[in-house]
C-alpha cells in the first residue's frame, strides 16, 4: 500500500510541477506591440463586445462557459465542428457609432503547444459594412496571455472570477509579422489585400460564464488609395 501511495503522490507532484512549468515557462512570451501600431498607413478600427450574451447570436457545442443564444439556436455538437464557436455581433467605429455586422468563426487549432506558450485558435471574420462593402479576415489567434493572466486566476480564485485590467493582441499570423490577412469582397473593399490585428480588453471574467466585461477591436491596415472611412 505504501508503494501505491508513493506512486500516486509522485504522479500528482509531477503533474503539479508540469503545470507550474507550463504557466511560468520563461520561453512563453505574451505578444508585444502590434506591428500595425507603427504603420504609416491609415487604420480602420472596428470594435465589438466580446461577451457572448451581448452578441446578436452565439453558438457552440453547448458544453462551454459561453451559453448559446437565442434559445433555439442550433448547437454545433457534430464531431467535425464540435470544437468551433460562431458569433454574429454588431461592429462600431472608434467613436461608438454603428458600422456594420461581423460573423466570426473560431476553432481550436491542432498547432497549439502550451509548453511553447501557444494556445491557438484558427478564426475567420466575414464583415459587412452597409454603404461600403464586405471583406473577409483569416487569422490565427494566440490566447496564451489571456489564459495565463485572466482565465487561470479566475479558476484559482475562491470567488470563481477575475476582475482587473488586461489588454493584449491575440492575432498571431499567418502574416510574417504576426498579422492576419484581409481579403476584399465587394464595394470599396473589392480587390483589397491588407493586414489586421485583433486585440482584447478585459475587465471581468467568470469561470462559470466566461467573459463578463470584455471588448474586442479589429485594427485594419487600409490602403491609402481606397475610399474606406478610416480612424487614425
Amino acid at each position: 500500500m505504501k508503494y501505491l501511495i508513493a506512486l500516486i503522490l509522485g504522479l500528482l507532484t509531477g503533474a503539479a510541477l508540469a503545470a507550474i512549468g507550463i504557466v511560468y515557462n520563461p520561453v512563453a512570451k505574451t505578444p508585444g506591440l502590434s506591428p500595425l501600431a507603427v504603420s504609416d498607413q491609415s487604420l480602420m478600427q472596428l470594435n465589438y463586445s466580446a461577451v457572448a450574451s451581448s452578441s446578436i447570436a452565439y453558438t457552440n457545442n453547448g458544453e462551454s462557459a459561453a451559453t448559446p443564444h437565442p434559445q433555439r439556436i442550433l448547437q454545433l455538437w457534430e464531431e467535425p465542428i464540435r470544437r468551433t464557436d460562431v458569433m454574429m455581433t454588431p461592429l462600431t467605429t472608434a467613436s461608438g457609432e454603428f458600422a456594420g455586422l461581423g460573423i466570426k468563426f473560431m476553432s481550436d487549432s491542432e498547432a497549439s503547444r502550451l509548453i511553447e506558450g501557444k494556445a491557438l485558435v484558427d478564426s475567420n471574420w466575414y464583415v459587412v459594412l452597409p454603404g461600403q462593402g464586405t471583406f473577409f479576415i483569416e487569422q490565427s489567434e494566440n490566447y496564451w496571455g489571456f489564459l495565463k493572466e485572466v482565465v487561470l486566476p479566475a479558476h484559482w480564485s475562491s470567488a470563481d472570477s477575475w476582475k482587473g485590467v488586461w489588454n493584449g493582441n491575440v492575432t498571431d499570423g499567418p502574416g510574417a509579422l504576426g498579422t492576419g490577412r484581409v481579403h476584399g469582397g465587394h464595394g470599396v473593399f473589392s480587390g483589397v489585400n491588407s493586414e489586421v490585428v485583433e486585440s482584447l480588453s478585459a475587465k471581468a471574467y467568470s469561470s462559470r460564464l466566461g467573459p463578463v466585461a470584455m471588448q474586442g477591436s479589429l485594427m485594419i491596415d487600409v490602403p491609402v488609395s481606397s475610399e474606406i472611412t478610416a480612424n487614425r
